[in-house]
């Protein structure tokens, strides 16, 4: 999370019934210039900055957690109700030690429908999850795995392939919704074609750190 301030307060406040069922909730902050960290004031466990960069961030995270399971969730990702039960109840009744969530934009127009019904497509066809899907995962397997290898970008890509290879992932009911904004602000087309051609580009072999200039042009 770096520079949320403005939609960071109403994602916490929506996770407060998980702290009130005991579980912890950790905010990383990857040196927001904003009022990011003022706003997770009263309503988180703990919040810590770290330098900027999702492995970095979600692995320090990790580290400070105690649960048994533990859930990566984006600042503009909202869970579906009783996530923790359908988290729990998938990984039991399914016998699995990992998973996602299905998603749905947040915007509710037919082409962002497609888009969110091709992005649960291609997870289950492939056992690899995005960012935006809430990835979970026990922690002692995540552990086991070294955390999220450290990639300035596919962080997400690269440990969906390491725990598939140890296991099918839990699929448990319910979606959650994560922000169109990409696709709004990019152009739907334009966003697809450059999510694709980074995949492609991925698996040929480009190094992370170029990829992520080109999903970061203006990034300093």
């Amino acid at each position: 999370m770096r520079n949320e301030a403005g939609l960071i307060r109403a994602q916490l406040q929506r996770l407060q019934c998980y702290r009130a069922n005991g579980h912890e909730l950790i905010v990383i902050d990857g040196g927001s210039e904003d009022a990011t960290v003022e706003q997770t004031r009263g309503l988180v466990d703990s919040c810590e900055t770290s330098p900027a960069g999702r492995s970095q961030q979600m692995n320090l995270g990790a580290a400070g957690a105690k649960g048994d399971i533990l859930l990566f969730l984006h600042a503009d990702t909202e869970l579906p109700s009783a996530a923790d039960e359908r988290i729990c109840e998938a990984l039991s009744a399914q016998g699995r030690r990992w998973g996602w969530f299905d998603v749905k934009l947040s915007k509710p127009r037919a082409a962002f429908r497609v888009v969110a019904a091709m992005m649960n497509l291609r997870s289950r066809l492939t056992s690899v999850a995005t960012g935006d899907q809430a990835l979970f995962v026990e922690r002692g397997l995540f552990q086991e795995l070294g955390g999220f290898p450290q990639l300035p970008l596919m962080e997400d890509i690269a440990i969906s392939k390491l725990l598939r290879r140890l296991g099918r992932p839990a699929r448990p009911t319910g979606l959650a919704t994560t922000s169109s904004r990409r696709w709004e602000e990019n152009g739907l087309v334009s966003t697809i074609l450059l999510m694709w051609r980074l995949r492609f580009l991925y698996f040929i072999g480009v190094k992370p750190q170029r990829l992520r200039e080109m999903y970061y042009p203006n990034h300093d």
